[in-house]
């Protein structure tokens, strides 16, 4: 759902990345389509709503470990062992005090018994065992509802569900779990010389990355993606493919076609259909970005080049995503390390450098700037992130890293 307004005076005016993250918060709600969805099919999708723990988890005191369950009292004597419990075991009353219980991980813990004695640490004599003193109570014990609490909100709405999400669910005996169904997501390439994969490459042309790797990204966040392949370089086309991917879309993505030549026809296409509510970043590499509307489909258009359109992506396009598919927003991941490297930049803009890490932990900058080179980015580690108040980086200076490989690029 699109919310219209004129808070934002957008117009011509470049904005910072800040005030487009801004812009997508006021303008932009939430797809709000729910469905149930099997443990085996939720992975990847937004949760619709708070999952309440049924049940405390563990279920009941149990053993962390192989070794001897005890009274904390009755440590640093020989115990006579009154019997043995394993994983899965009916839970018992606790022995007479001054005797110990033989216990395999998993085993449920008597009440009063507080301490679990690793096997490693006891000596046995006969039928009896010798536990070393000193150990506190609750050692290798793990508690009743110590990792979930029976009531607790066990996974809360608005996350977007991880393996370890799904294992929770399980451990929680659920089979189904009420997600956000899918975001659907149209994606086009423009341009003149593009040519899909697998087709004769003319002269001049180039082959289309774009879509492949939008697709890839698309479907990392759980989108369900329609390819709606390439744009030519013709008024009437765009206009009539965007007004119709906007009938059965919540978001439409192009790449290409939003700058200021005479061939970049989506940006007047977008703004005859709907609107824009931004067009160009303060931004390297990523200035031409489009935003906007068409009906009550939300659009985006990117940079051209790969490497600007991954960066684009990345800082506006993921939270856009996450908003209309009713995920809490999530910072990227970043971490601080030592530049290798010295470069000068711009103020007044974000800047983002393709580097690897040596094994010192110290970032070196590729040498290749170009922001269509997608060979030199799968040799990337990272990209080091420059604020807009940065004019030089020196050799030794701490620099944010936003390493790809946790971003899922």
């Amino acid at each position: 759902m699109i919310e219209k307004g004129d808070c934002f005076d957008t117009g011509t005016k470049i904005l910072t990345v800040a005030q487009g993250l801004d812009l997508i918060a006021a303008r932009f709600e939430s797809v709000t389509d729910t469905e149930q969805a099997t443990l085996g099919q939720a992975l990847g999708r937004a949760l619709a709503a708070d999952v309440v723990s049924p049940l405390d988890l563990p279920p009941f005191d149990n053993a962390a470990m192989d070794g001897y369950a005890v009274r904390a009292v009755d440590l640093g004597l020989a115990l006579p062992v009154a019997g043995t419990l394993y994983a899965g075991s009916v839970p018992i009353s606790a022995p007479p005090p001054g005797t110990a219980l033989r216990i395999f991980t998993g085993a449920p813990v008597p009440s009063g018994l507080d301490v679990v004695v690793m096997q490693e640490d006891a000596r046995c004599e006969g039928d009896h065992v010798h536990l070393p003193a000193g150990l506190p109570p609750g050692r290798n014990v793990r508690r009743r509802g110590e990792d979930v609490a029976a009531g607790q909100v066990a996974l809360a709405a608005g996350r977007r569900l991880r393996p370890a999400d799904i294992g929770l669910a399980a451990a929680l005996g659920l089979t189904a779990l009420s997600v956000r169904r899918p975001l659907r997501v149209a994606v086009f390439s423009t341009g003149d010389e593009v040519t899909a994969p697998g087709r004769p490459l003319a002269p001049g042309g180039i082959y289309d990355a774009n879509r492949p790797l939008l697709a890839a990204l698309l479907s990392g966040m759980g989108c369900a993606v329609t390819d709606l392949g390439i744009l030519r370089d013709d008024k009437s086309q765009i206009r009539g493919a965007l007004a119709a991917a906007a009938r059965d879309h919540d978001l439409i993505l192009t790449s290409g076609g939003v700058s200021a030549g005479d061939a970049d026809h989506v940006k007047a296409a977008v703004m005859a259909l709907g609107g824009l509510d931004l067009w160009k970043l303060a931004l390297k590499p990523g200035k031409p970005f489009a935003l906007g509307h068409i009906g009550n489909t939300a659009f985006a258009g990117l940079p051209g080049n790969p490497v600007a359109m991954l960066v684009s992506f990345l800082l506006l396009v993921r939270p856009l995503i996450q908003r209309l598919s009713g995920e809490v927003a999530a910072p990227l991941p970043r971490l601080m390390a030592p530049a290798g490297f010295a470069h000068a930049k711009k103020a007044g803009r974000l800047e983002y450098l393709r580097v690897s890490i040596g094994p010192d932990g110290v970032v070196h900058v590729d040498p290749a700037e170009g922001a269509a080179m997608l060979g030199h980015l799968t040799r990337a580690d990272a990209l080091v992130e420059l604020g807009e108040a940065v004019k030089q980086v020196r050799p030794g200076d701490p620099v944010r890293v936003l390493p790809l490989g946790l971003l899922g690029v």
